[in-house]
């Protein structure tokens, strides 16, 4: 009762800035990932907070589709898993051993990269579903001699489920020899796995990029990450693809400036004629990087909706914008990120100007701003 209560009582704060994710468009680049591998399933990745969009969220749109499993890092993101998706989950990263014990065994299953977690592991007997992971050529981790490793851990092996045979794509978003070498040498690892009595049911290899470009039955799932949140592996604009995260936060401050007056740090911008700026609670604190000030522009209003530059540095908890001669009020909405390809405040676009990738630029968004599915 008193749980209850409190939850009634408790105050309710909502961040200015808001996020929205179309659920639709997850949707929809997750069947069409699944068109593409039709023979595969589909493993969301959804680590480090599922690529900005909100581990959550993505879990309560994921169980609209058909995937049985999505892929997180460790256990505190497991967690979450366990709570908002119905299916299973993978644990991709290394984790302390002792984290592995308060995982639910019925529904999680881990990736193995060396003996000391598989020594681990096999205490726990046959409810430990493991994946060995090959070092297949990106020399990154995991198990490098497949052959020694089997014959070192054959009765730990024997203890635990061999269910799945892993790697991961170093170079699969560019042309590369290394891409074919790659899966020669996983298809030989695999072979050795299999001659030693283990049959992993799930066999992948494939990250976003490599679900357009690998046509190789043996892997029956693939791990698509960029891609299924609509953004293209290779850096071009795939129609096919649709972006789903939009950003917003409102003017909290409007100043009045005089021609050759400046704004935010050391004096950076100053403005030409009499002008204003407003000043939205957004910064690097919150996701933008310091590369993009005096070059963005974010979309300001909603009737009659403008393009607004950066004025300034931008600061850990703020942004201000020259919004001109343009009237404005505290409060107005500002579209910070677009979910439309090729707008000048798309994900691609801040991130080009940041000088950040789109993985890094995505992921760097603050986990505390405040989520929304649109299921519309």
């Amino acid at each position: 009762m008193i749980s209850f209560l409190r939850k009634i009582f408790k105050p309710k704060y909502q961040t200015l800035n808001l996020i929205k994710i179309k659920a639709n468009n997850i949707i929809s680049n997750f069947n069409y990932l699944k068109k593409l591998q039709p023979q595969a399933e589909i493993f969301p990745v959804l680590k480090s907070n599922a690529y900005g969009h909100g581990l959550k969220e993505m879990c309560q749109i994921l169980n609209k589709t058909s995937t049985p499993m999505v892929v997180v890092d460790s256990f505190p993101e497991a967690q979450i898993v366990y709570r908002y998706f119905k299916g299973s989950v993978l644990i991709l990263g290394e984790m302390p051993l002792k984290a592995y014990k308060y995982c639910k065994f019925k529904r999680t299953e881990f990736v193995i990269y060396n003996e000391e977690t598989l020594r681990h592991l096999s205490k726990f007997g046959k409810k430990a579903k493991v994946h060995l992971f090959y070092n297949s050529g990106m020399n990154r981790e995991g198990i490098k001699d497949i052959v020694g490793f089997l014959e070192r851990s054959k009765k730990y092996l024997n203890r635990v489920e061999v269910s799945g045979f892993c790697s991961h794509m170093a170079s699969a978003s560019i042309e590369s020899e290394l891409n074919d070498l790659q899966v020669q040498n996983f298809s030989m690892a695999l072979d050795s796995v299999r001659s030693a009595g283990y049959s992993p049911h799930w066999i992948h290899i494939g990250n976003s990029a490599s679900s357009f470009i690998m046509k190789n039955n043996i892997f029956n799932a693939f791990r698509p990450g960029l891609s299924l949140y609509g953004h293209d592996p290779f850096s071009e604009r795939n129609k096919n693809l649709k972006p789903a995260l939009s950003l917003y936060s409102k003017v909290v401050s409007i100043q009045e400036l005089q021609a050759g007056e400046s704004v935010s740090y050391d004096e950076e911008y100053r403005v030409v004629q009499a002008s204003r700026v407003a000043v939205i609670p957004f910064g690097y604190f919150e996701g933008l990087n310091l590369n993009i000030s005096n070059q963005a522009q974010f979309l300001v209003g909603q009737k009659e909706p403008f393009w607004a530059l950066i004025a300034g540095r931008v600061c850990m908890n703020l942004t201000c914008l020259d919004v001109n001669n343009h009237e404005v009020s505290i409060g107005d909405q500002v579209e910070v990120i677009s979910r439309q390809q090729g707008e000048d405040n798309s994900a691609e676009h801040l991130a080009e100007l940041s000088k950040q990738s789109i993985y890094e630029f995505l992921v760097k968004i603050q986990g505390s701003i405040r989520r929304e599915i649109d299921w519309r």
